[in-house]
């Protein structure tokens, strides 16, 4: 069984392999990293790029993570690539573009992320955009921002039927690796800003994916339940825990882990039914409390990790010396 190059120096920063557990997705007999809290500020000095083609992508799939990693140390930014003005509340496609953008600025201030970036692609259009102008984009904004690790939607992902899902993963993708060519628009340097490579990616996907990076998310969770909480105009924010509390009513039913208030009702459906109990089939991947308690942990987020390659080079020099 072969893991891959970053293992080493995973477990030498407190991570520890586990073997694949069958409620996870991953086609390969490949081992899966168990990345943990770490305490202090190990990733001080590192940028974060979390990338998102609509508000409420981030706060489903990665929130947690997010959260953990700006903990740690790392300095974040927020890039949502769509406009959002096919979804969510409003008379008019200029108050649901205007009331995204409101949750959206929520999400970067409840995961403690500094600046966000919106570049405005029209929502569900994004297949008819230039790949390679949004590729651009990334690049510019990778090396502008020293950008070390990204979060973002898996290019592999498999069945994903959204294309600004998969059109934001490709260009992304392809980013991370051209932002460090000195030959991909020189001009960058011209006007002082220089060649910068992504080292780490963490990429989520909402179906089928090749899992090898599992992060705790236990310290983190209720922080990616707010974060999930502020978007009103869709996702699970809003007042659907309310909603569902009186439905029951109605029928003469309850449920305890609605609490008694409107706040915790919304804030419980959010974390105990979309995050865990009806996971499957609102965000279409094992919930978050299944995905931890595979691995021993209480809430967990499922990644394709994709780390730097160490060279073997110096360690075969000083082995024949």
């Amino acid at each position: 069984m072969k893991r891959r190059s970053f293992l080493t120096t995973s477990m030498a920063a407190g991570l520890a392999p586990l073997s694949l557990n069958p409620t996870q997705t991953n086609s390969s007999t490949e081992e899966v990293v168990v990345e943990r809290t770490q305490s202090g500020l190990p990733h001080k000095g590192k940028v974060l790029a979390a990338i998102q083609p609509h508000c409420d992508d981030i706060p489903i799939f990665a929130g947690g993570t997010v959260a953990k990693l700006i903990r740690e140390g790392y300095t974040g930014y927020l890039i949502r690539t769509s406009n959002d003005d096919h979804a969510g509340r409003g008379a008019t496609p200029g108050e649901v573009i205007r009331n995204n953008e409101i949750d959206n600025e929520k999400v970067a201030t409840v995961l403690d992320l500094s600046k966000v970036y919106d570049l405005g692609y029209r929502n569900h259009r994004m297949n008819n955009i230039s790949l390679q102008e949004l590729t651009a984009r990334f690049i510019f904004l990778f090396r502008m921002l020293k950008v070390d690790t990204v979060i973002s939607y898996d290019p592999w992902g498999h069945y994903e039927e959204n294309p600004d899902h998969y059109v934001t993963a490709r260009a992304v993708e392809s980013a991370c690796w051209m932002a460090g060519g000195r030959l991909d628009y020189p001009e960058h340097m011209d006007a002082g800003i220089e060649t910068h490579s992504v080292r780490e990616r963490y990429y989520y996907a909402r179906g089928p994916q090749l899992v090898n990076r599992i992060v705790d998310i236990s310290d983190t969770i209720d922080q990616k339940v707010e974060s999930n909480r502020v978007i009103v105009t869709q996702g699970p924010g809003g007042d659907a825990g309310v909603r569902l509390r009186e439905r029951l009513a109605q029928e003469g039913k309850s449920l305890p882990i609605l609490g008694g208030s409107d706040e915790s009702a919304n804030r419980s459906y959010i974390k105990n039914i979309v995050l865990d109990i009806d996971s499957q089939r609102i965000r279409g991947v094992p919930s978050d409390k299944e995905v931890g308690k595979a691995f021993g942990l209480e809430w967990a987020e499922r990644f394709h990790y994709i780390g730097p390659r160490e060279s073997k080079l110096e360690e075969y020099i000083r082995s024949h010396n």
